[in-house]
């Protein structure tokens, strides 16, 4: 029997075609499998406040404007003010650059001059005012926590934010606990997913060693993260 070259041609073409078309369906699977994973971790974390006794609280940088926090970092402020008050650790840690474009102010330098403003002595605040992303954050705070002798950290920020705060500072050798900020008004299911699919992202990339810029603000804009 004499098979000719073109049906030849044509079988590879179609075994080509069905294994690339495996291939990508493992990958969805894969990936939303993954997906599926880090969403629940988010979850679970973002459902239960682990604040107890501890040496500091350390509140995430959010925007600022013109020198006064964004809705975003004054719920977290507001967070932290009232662990504070209610003797969980002597110590609050503000986190948080800025850029060219804020004139010189800095989340870290707002948040303390809030935590000043309602009643934290300032030889109780410790400003950081040179991160630019979450990541640095973390390593800025484990070496203000060396400097300080700090072994227990209270973090304060937005729920969906807490897992990822909680991994990167376990990679760097951080005690934690998570105590996320209140959650006020209603959010929306388009920002919660965008706000979950910020993270997915961002832990992902993390995981994977990756430097994707455009994941360094939040979903909504400079004012999440």
């Amino acid at each position: 029997m004499i098979v000719s070259s073109k049906h030849l041609r044509g079988q590879s073409s179609s075994a080509g075609r069905t294994l690339l078309r495996m291939l990508l369906l493992g990958a969805f699977f894969i990936a939303a499998a993954w997906s599926a994973y880090v969403v629940l971790q988010i979850s679970a974390v973002a459902d239960q406040d682990e604040a107890q006794q501890a040496d500091a609280i350390a509140v995430f940088g959010a925007a600022e404007y013109a020198g006064r926090p964004s809705p975003t970092l004054h719920f977290r402020l507001d967070h932290a003010v009232d662990l504070y008050r209610m003797k969980i650790a002597p110590i609050v840690i503000t986190l948080g650059g800025g850029s060219d474009k804020d004139s010189g102010n800095t989340e870290g330098g707002v948040g303390r001059d809030y935590l000043l403003a309602h009643g934290i002595p300032i030889g109780n605040i410790i400003a950081e005012t040179r991160s630019t992303d979450t990541e640095q954050q973390v390593h800025r705070l484990a070496a203000i926590a060396r400097d300080f002798n700090l072994h227990h950290i209270v973090v304060v920020s937005d729920g969906t934010h807490l897992f990822r705060i909680r991994e990167l500072c376990q990679d760097v050798g951080l005690d934690v606990y998570t105590s996320p900020r209140a959650t006020i008004g209603h959010l929306g299911w388009w920002d919660l997913f965008m706000r979950y699919a910020h993270e997915v992202l961002s832990y992902t990339a993390w995981k994977l060693h990756l430097d994707f810029g455009w994941l360094r603000n939040g979903p909504l804009g400079q004012d999440d993260y």
